[in-house]
This record gives structure tokens, C-alpha cells and sequence, in this order.
């Protein structure tokens, strides 16, 4: 049986205090995130679910796909969920120079900000950029640039492992119902890898929590 770490550890939370990990917060709210869209094949169908549901959330979008899908990025606009910047090109930080990631990142947040047009669109007046590093890594240099360049670093408290095909639709949503908790920020993927899990698991999540009195919020304004 595959063991995973679903939750990050509270050790880890502390060596990395610049980074935010989840939400302070004693009300039952959950901040679910979604890397990697917009694609054809899911993410029109993640808005839909997310909709009856009146749930907000988190895309950390690929540049590239951006540029491929605008319509479907737009979408994501309009229906009031937030943008975060996941790249351009879904680049792991520790095989790129500083300078070849901060360049990658900058023309992303270029494709963003020229769908953004207005910060009442995400329901935001704050300026902060978030990003999410691809595979939860980069190096420090690379971190303490996009700190002082003004973005505010997102991880997770929970990762779904919705993506790795190892992982059965059941144990994918044990991941998330046995351990989110108030202000948790899970980590989900608008991608075709991870289709056949989201498309199990979104759904159940969102009546699970739903019928305990949880609401769903987007990290717009941290």
C-alpha cells in the first residue's frame, strides 16, 4: 500500500514561515485550489460543480494554457474565482537559473493581468500577486526574488494527490475529509491527469463539507 504524506507537517509549516500554508481562522471555511488549467477537458466542468455549490476558489494558472484556452481563463474570471500565477511553463524552480524563473513567472503575471482588468473583478482591492511554485519547489533565491518582487507565496495544508494514478478516487477523498480542517488549503488540478480523481472526488468534497457548515472561499484577499 502506498503511503502518502497528505498533510504537511506542522515542523515544516515552521521552517518556512514566509510561505502561507493555510488560513488562520477558527470559521469553518476551506480555500480550495486548482493548479495547472485552464484545460479543454476539466475545467469548464470544475466551474460547473463549483457553482452549485456557490463555491469560490483558487486557479494557479500555466501561462501557456492561458494563451491556448483565453476563453476558458476568462470564464474563471467571470464566474468571481481568484488567479494565482503557477509559471508560464510549469517550470521546477531547482533546474532553472533565478534569473530564467523570475522571467518565466513575469510573463505569466503579464498574460493575467491582461485578462484582470479591473481588481473588482476578483471581488479584490488588494495588489498582492500569489503564486504557487509547480511541484512545490524552487530555490531560495528564487522565493526571497518573488517576496520582494511583492508575491505572496501559496502552498497547502492538504494535498489530495489527485493526480498520481496510484491513487484509487476513494483514497483521494479519505485524503481530503479525514484531515482538512477550519482555514486548510487543499491542493486539487484542473488537468486531464487528473480528471478521473477530481471528477469523483470535487463533488463528494463539497457535499461533505457543505453539510457540516463549511463554506468555500478563494484566497483573494490575504
Amino acid at each position: 500500500m502506498k503511503i502518502i504524506p497528505v498533510k504537511t507537517p506542522d515542523f515544516v509549516k515552521a521552517l518556512f514561515p514566509n510561505f502561507t500554508w493555510n488560513m488562520d481562522t477558527s470559521k469553518k471555511a476551506l480555500y480550495l485550489t486548482f493548479d495547472d488549467g485552464p484545460t479543454p477537458e476539466i475545467t469548464e466542468w470544475v466551474l460547473s460543480v463549483l457553482k452549485k455549490y456557490n463555491a469560490k476558489a483558487t486557479f494557479f494558472c500555466i501561462g501557456n494554457n492561458i494563451k491556448k484556452h483565453p476563453e476558458i481563463f476568462q470564464h474563471t474570471i467571470n464566474e468571481g474565482h481568484t488567479i494565482g500565477n503557477h509559471t508560464y511553463n510549469h517550470l521546477k524552480g531547482w533546474k532553472h537559473r533565478t534569473e530564467d524563473y523570475l522571467l518565466d513567472v513575469e510573463k505569466n503575471q503579464n498574460a493575467i493581468d491582461s485578462y484582470i482588468k479591473a481588481p473588482e473583478i476578483t471581488n479584490c482591492k488588494s495588489n498582492v500577486n500569489l503564486f504557487r511554485p509547480p511541484y512545490g519547489k524552487f530555490k531560495s533565491s528564487q522565493s526571497k526574488q518573488l517576496r520582494t518582487l511583492g508575491y505572496k507565496i501559496i502552498l497547502w495544508d492538504i494535498l489530495s494527490y489527485d493526480w498520481d494514478t496510484g491513487v484509487s478516487e476513494k483514497t483521494c477523498l479519505k485524503n481530503v475529509t479525514s484531515t482538512a480542517k477550519e482555514g486548510s488549503i487543499i491542493v486539487f488540478h484542473d488537468s486531464v491527469k487528473a480528471s478521473r480523481n477530481l471528477e469523483y472526488v470535487l463533488p463528494k468534497v463539497l457535499e461533505y463539507f457543505s453539510a457540516r457548515g463549511f463554506c468555500f472561499k478563494s484566497l483573494n484577499c490575504i
